[in-house]
């Protein structure tokens, strides 16, 4: 692709309805080809494998975000105690979650996770370029009890030493680490991009952060706004940002002419809260305002605000046709 802006998505897609009615390793291998394909017929530039590579066949109605990366790792128990959950729910910043992921007993370490597995057996399903998503070890840490560390910045690090290791042994074209729960907590910028950062160290290639105010049943779960969370931004060592900006609208992108000129900037140009697709021309003006703002260095990449995991599947396969149709529009592309 050798058009100045590039389309990819955040990571998740909606699981196919025979996969969740017959989970099975046979239907999960054809559902990620199904998914990968569909990304490259609507001409999506880097695509993912769903994120359905976290599907758990005995648990198809989880997404995986957080278990999928904390339970295989060592020192971390998810079997707790009353008062071990009544413990963690009296801590008013958790009240996203009604108990914790699990409970740090102990040193955190690899145990039995194993994300280049993963990559391998999703990689030769495509020739397309192939993104790679983990979640930050600031949000997992903030679903924990901790026992053991007794302090946030310690207990981020350790899950960022571990996730590092896990990404340098995955040669991803692009690596991306997801993180939803700052933006409530953004006095912890510094420790969130310290804990990215070291993930990202371990990346062998280019490196994205993609940072939401949440998403669960179409419900934004964080508030707060861009212009709070500049520090962070600026903290990290990463290649570019993907953020979201249809459903927050694009009042806040002059902010983002204080952002240090290494990162490029990816627009989140179609609303995953919202069934309605979008046009294509709606979505090539909502990327000439932001150039017009920015400046056409800034505005390399344009995507969903988040993963499409909670959408039907028509609806978006829909969006994303439209997501490279209007950059298409707007850069002067003729249509393949």
């Amino acid at each position: 692709m050798t058009a100045a802006i590039r389309t990819t998505v955040i990571g998740s897609y909606p699981i196919p309805d025979w996969l969740r009615a017959l989970p099975n390793s046979v239907n999960l291998r054809d559902a990620v080809m199904v998914v990968m394909k569909s990304q490259e017929l609507a001409g999506i530039d880097v695509i993912s494998d769903g994120e359905l590579s976290r599907f758990d066949v005995s648990h198809p109605e989880t997404n995986g975000m957080i278990e999928y990366f904390l339970r295989p790792m060592s020192g971390i128990d998810s079997v707790l105690s009353r008062q071990e959950r009544e413990a963690f729910q009296s801590r008013p910043e958790f009240g996203f979650r009604t108990q914790p992921a699990g409970v740090v007993r102990g040193p955190v370490g690899e145990g039995l996770l194993d994300l280049s597995r993963v990559y391998s057996s999703v990689r030769s399903f495509t020739s397309a370029p192939l993104k790679f998503t983990v979640t930050s070890p600031y949000m997992l840490a903030k679903t924990l009890l901790d026992t053991h560390y007794g302090n946030l910045e310690r207990l981020v690090n350790a899950l960022a030493d571990v996730l590092k290791q896990q990404v340098a042994a995955i040669d991803a074209p692009v690596l991306q680490v997801d993180e939803a729960n700052l933006p409530g907590s953004p006095q912890d910028g510094l420790i969130a991009a310290a804990g990215i950062n070291r993930v990202l160290s371990g990346a062998k290639r280019e490196k994205g952060v993609h940072l939401c105010f949440g998403n669960y049943g179409g419900q934004t779960i964080q508030k707060g706004f861009f212009r709070d969370l500049l520090p962070f931004f600026n903290a990290l060592e990463c290649d570019h940002l993907l953020l979201e900006f249809a459903r927050r609208g694009d009042e806040e992108l002059e902010v983002f002419r204080d952002l240090k000129p290494s990162i490029a900037l990816g627009l989140g140009v179609i609303d995953i809260k919202d069934n309605e697709v979008e046009s294509a021309g709606s979505i090539a003006r909502r990327i000439e305002r932001a150039v017009q703002a920015l400046g056409s260095a800034r505005i390399c990449w344009v995507h969903p605000d988040c993963g499409f995991w909670m959408l039907q599947r028509s609806v978006a396969d829909r969006k994303m046709r439209a997501l490279a149709e209007g950059r298409n529009r707007f850069l002067g592309l003729k249509p393949a």
